[in-house]
């Protein structure tokens, strides 16, 4: 039987707004020592402040996960200021939506660089620890857009696919190695990324509104219903399961 402790430190990218401060709120809730990774320094402090008035333990760390040398250097701050990383949870995106005939390489760049890529670096970073210390947890945020695809996203829809086929084979390598990998894909969700997107857009509304109609239970989700779902895959009575999507999306997939 695996051990079972409660202040285990948990690093979580684009921890600074929208899903990712819940999903760093929720971890603090159930006893996590929070890394609060950011690109918006005034973001990450805001999620810590949150976190320590409820009583939690949390850092900030500017984070820019499209350098390994920033991934680099913040692995390296929370283990001197929390201790050894043992939960992963990568929640930082970005997009835009247009058509695919309307993008260039440089969006393309992008929008692979900070959704699959930044992924890759963390995980590289973050992964030999949890195998040397014989446990571990990684969450990646995915999307519903990569298991139904999404028009006027289907460079993040891909790379968000990606995101699911890496993470089962990460679960697979590490099977045996007490680190468990698994994916949460939100549908339509309230976030400054959302609300982003539509003011880029010059019909983002009448995309959103699309969207939240598509859903079986019409409307946007919020960031801590998808929160809820990670603190799950993260905790301690999730290690019989890896390889995972679960989306959160009020019915929008469902997966047979």
């Amino acid at each position: 039987m695996e051990e079972t402790r409660m202040d285990r430190v948990a690093l979580v990218t684009g921890g600074g707004s929208g899903i990712g401060r819940q999903i760093c709120l929720a971890l603090a809730a159930d006893g996590r020592r929070v890394a609060v990774a950011d690109i918006q320094a005034d973001g990450a402090a805001e999620t810590v402040t949150q976190i320590t008035a409820a009583g939690g333990s949390a850092t900030a760390v500017l984070m820019d996960i499209t350098s390994s040398d920033s991934v680099h250097d913040g692995r390296l701050q929370v283990i001197d200021e929390l201790g050894p990383i043992e939960v992963l949870v990568n929640c930082a995106g970005w997009d835009e939506l247009k058509p695919f005939l309307d993008t260039d390489e440089d969006f393309w760049d992008k929008v692979i660089d900070i959704n699959y890529k930044g992924m890759l670096r963390t995980v590289h970073a973050c992964l030999p620890g949890m195998v040397d210390g014989g446990w571990g947890r990684i969450v990646n945020i995915s999307s519903d857009a990569a298991r139904v695809g999404s028009s006027l996203e289907a460079v993040y829809s891909g790379a968000k696919g990606g995101v699911i086929s890496f993470t089962k084979t990460i679960a697979r390598e590490m099977a045996r190695k007490g680190v468990t990998a698994n994916v949460v894909c939100p549908g339509p969700t309230d976030t400054p990324l959302l609300d982003g997107i539509v003011a880029a857009s010059d019909n983002g509304e009448k995309v959103i509104g699309a969207m939240a109609r598509a859903v079986p239970m019409k409307r946007v989700g919020q960031p801590h219903e998808v929160a809820s779902a990670v603190a799950y895959f993260a905790s301690e009575s999730a290690g019989f399961i890896t390889g995972q999507t679960l989306s959160v999306s009020g019915g929008l997939t469902m997966a047979g």
